[in-house]
């Protein structure tokens, strides 16, 4: 076993632990609760190791980055998330690889998502992100719909050829008034997700928390935590 084999399977031990012990503390199933580890700027190397440790969902959020990591592992079996702000030019790119966008939050975004889904017959997973600091209709700071736009955006992406309305997701805001409130922040997106589905009932994802806040987002009922820094360190500054 290599030094990094033997550093990641330690850290995600400790992650495991911590998921199991959030779960117990919440009187819900591990299983519950699937761990997302967020590769991004760690290289192929990393995600193949995490693979052989048993991790088969992973992460990124820059299409540059991503794309020939994915092409380089395709080989594995894992399912691929984009978490990144997605510009509607790197669709294409992003459809080719990806099992479910988590950033959807417009309806441009639908639509060049379905166009390109339905060219490369692919079915893609989205997860509506919600700006919980975002007014009654505007987009929040790192992206995502207003809680008032859900509603319309989820019926656009129901509605939309080659795209599966998966449910929610959403970062602890940093302003407004959850700032500070991370418990808080996710329970109003649980409520968001009941809402959700009573119209679409099959859309029952609930992605949030990430390595600082995945207690109180497995406590809130969240189906699916993001975790790159306790997986696989603290990263590199990008130049």
């Amino acid at each position: 076993m290599t030094d990094r084999n033997a550093e990641l399977a330690v850290n995600l031990a400790k992650v495991e632990e911590r998921i199991a012990a959030a779960c117990a503390a919440a009187g819900r199933k591990r299983e519950e609760v699937t761990l997302i580890v967020v590769t991004k700027t760690y290289p192929a190397s990393d995600v193949r190791i995490l693979s052989g440790l048993g991790v088969r969902h992973v992460a990124e959020n820059r299409d540059q980055d991503a794309a020939p990591k994915a092409a380089e592992c395709a080989d594995l079996p894992l399912t691929w998330h984009f978490v990144g702000q997605l510009q509607t030019n790197k669709v294409r790119s992003v459809v080719a690889y990806a099992d479910l966008v988590q950033s959807v939050d417009r309806s441009k975004l639908v639509d060049a998502l379905s166009r390109e889904a339905v060219r490369a017959g692919r079915e893609v997973g989205c997860l509506l992100q919600v700006a919980l600091d975002a007014g009654a209709s505007e987009r929040g700071e790192r992206g995502g719909v207003a809680p008032g736009g859900i509603e319309e955006l989820a019926a656009l992406v129901a509605g939309s050829p080659g795209l599966r309305l998966d449910g929610l997701m959403t970062v602890a805001p940093l302003t407004g008034e959850y700032a500070g409130r991370r418990r808080a922040a996710f329970e109003r997106l649980m409520d968001l997700s009941t809402d959700l589905r009573r119209a679409h009932p099959a859309a029952n994802m609930v992605s949030a928390g990430m390595s600082a806040d995945l207690e109180e987002a497995v406590a809130a009922g969240a189906t699916h935590v993001r975790v790159g820094t306790a997986v696989l360190g603290v990263r590199p500054r990008l130049g």
